[in-house]
């Protein structure tokens, strides 16, 4: 087997794990988060961000996975500049143009952000 091969593998599989370890830490963030807010069109806002969150998260973490053990807190640092843009468009252009309630959206997008972060780095020497 090629080493191209076996980094592919490794990343797929690194990917594949984080993806469904994020999808029950937001499953269960969510839950609280929708238990906190109960207003109606509260429970969309919390869906779409939790969406949101999950692929930047996945984009995220194979961009730290791709850079390899020389260049990880520069592609983490990366990740993290990407969080704070997607949270400005969330703000100031898809919470609006989605028509979501504000406060639910942009809490539950940073929650969701925080959380998922906080468990990422179990993941990066799979």
């Amino acid at each position: 087997m090629s080493d191209t091969v076996q980094v592919r593998s490794g990343l797929v599989r690194a990917v594949a794990l984080f993806a469904a370890a994020q999808v029950v830490v937001l499953v269960v963030v969510g839950c609280v988060l929708a238990w906190l807010f109960r207003a109606p069109g509260d429970l969309s806002a919390v869906i779409a961000a939790g969406l949101v969150a999950l692929g930047v998260q996945l984009l995220t973490f194979a961009i730290v996975r791709l850079a390899g053990r020389e260049q990880v807190i520069a592609a983490w640092g990366l990740g993290v500049l990407v969080r704070f843009a997607v949270v400005a468009l969330w703000a100031l252009l898809l919470v609006p143009a989605l028509g979501l309630s504000a406060t639910p959206a942009l809490i539950s997008l940073v929650a969701f952000f925080f959380v998922s972060t906080v468990v990422e780095p179990l993941f990066l020497n799979i």
